[in-house]
């Protein structure tokens, strides 16, 4: 298996993992979706209906694959997409922090671009 293959492979699996959680504890009116983009690389997993508060319409995790990298657009778990995929055995130079400022991602411990 090449590596954008494998790349598919476990940001799906990581995403369908996330949303299992998410769905033992269930909101009314709220559902929670996954998306697979695989012909432009695009992953999702988001929030959409109707809570006591109001309407809710927004990506938990975001993530692109792009250049062979996974580039983080949205991360809002607790423990971060990029420890998963750090576990998954992703090497650090192929995670961008692309939701952080380009001159700062120099800071991190992951890739620039």
């Amino acid at each position: 298996m090449d590596k954008l293959s494998r790349y598919r492979q476990i940001i799906k699996q990581i995403l369908l993992q996330h949303i299992e959680i998410l769905q033992r504890r269930p909101i009314s009116g709220l559902d929670k979706e996954v998306v697979f983009d695989e012909a432009r690389d695009h992953y999702l997993l988001y929030k959409v209906g109707w809570t006591q508060q109001g309407r809710v319409d927004a990506p938990t995790i975001y993530v692109r694959l792009r250049n062979e990298k996974f580039w983080i657009e949205v991360d809002w778990t607790e423990d971060g997409i990029a420890t998963d995929l750090l576990e998954a055995g992703v090497p650090k130079e192929d995670i961008v922090l692309a939701f952080q400022i380009p001159t700062m991602r120099q800071y991190t411990e992951f890739a620039v671009a």
